[in-house]
């Protein structure tokens, strides 16, 4: 299988309702980015495909109110779930973001999810409540802890111990295909970057 050139990247749809996105692809895997508004996602993203601004960083939590699609290398999609957890949108407007996203995550189309986490905090409730249905569903998934610059050497590994010994959080290798590994990430550092792009190639298969 082709290496992957992560420069050569676009955009490439961008969906409000689930009828418009188009069949599941048979040559080119889904690699979807969820986590919690404020989390890192964008930034995240732009830096593992080494751009500014392909991906939009809000000044505003909870802005991003689409599915992205970003085509990396005619190889693998990279799809931008919408932040959850922000509560300063509307009831409406938040049920249609879930809306949208369950479907896409019940949809059949994912080969693996990077679920992001800021690794300052313990996981939110919301988080819990996304690792729980990942489970409960079957989708192949890691865990990508954000923002590991900004903790000092002695809070890194109290937090390491934490998410290591968290109740429903497992790192091993096992074969059900469940949470595979925790990466720590830096978009300001690009600490993990490299990690994660070997992790992406190793489970992009459809």
């Amino acid at each position: 299988m082709k290496k992957i050139n992560w420069h050569n990247a676009e955009l490439h749809a961008t969906y409000g309702k689930f009828t418009q996105f188009p069949p599941v692809s048979d040559l080119i895997p889904e690699i979807a980015f969820s986590g919690r508004s404020n989390v890192g996602k964008s930034s995240l993203i732009n830096k593992l495909l080494n751009r500014k601004s392909l991906a939009r960083v809000s000044s505003r939590p909870g802005k991003t109110i689409t599915i992205n699609y970003f085509n990396i290398d005619a190889q693998i999609f990279i799809v931008d779930l919408p932040g959850y957890g922000y509560a300063k949108i509307s009831k409406t407007e938040k049920e249609r973001f879930g809306t949208l996203a369950e479907k896409y995550l019940q949809s059949g189309r994912i080969s693996l999810l990077i679920q992001l986490i800021d690794f300052r905090h313990p996981p939110t409730k919301d988080d819990l409540m996304m690792l729980d249905f990942l489970r409960q569903t079957g989708i192949k998934h890691i865990i990508v802890l954000t923002k590991a610059d900004k903790l000092k050497k002695s809070q890194r590994e109290k937090m390491r111990e934490l998410y290591k010994n968290l109740e429903g959080i497992s790192r091993d290798t096992d074969t059900s295909g469940m949470i595979v590994d925790m990466i720590e990430f830096s978009s300001e550092t690009g600490e993990g970057v490299e990690e994660l792009r070997h992790c992406i190639e190793m489970h992009r298969e459809v």
